[in-house]
């Protein structure tokens, strides 16, 4: 089960994973592997926040999805 809501919020805004790869500064594998569940770095998180066109102060709705209310 993905630890995270990216795939969810990427496919909302109809952004492929290689133009969110592309904006983001990532490769498309990076973002492959955020959508399965593995971990990744801060600084990787803030690039995808902000190449989604999300403030970085909501960034937990992307990435909080860890079962805390």
């Amino acid at each position: 089960m993905p630890r995270n809501n990216l795939r969810k919020i990427r496919e909302e805004r109809l952004i492929s994973k290689a133009e969110l790869a592309r904006k983001a500064g990532i490769s498309p594998l990076t973002v492959d592997r955020i959508e399965n569940g593995f971990s990744c770095r801060v600084d990787t998180k803030r690039k995808i926040i902000q190449a989604l066109g999300i403030k970085l102060s909501d960034k937990d709705k992307v990435f909080g999805d860890h079962g805390h209310r």
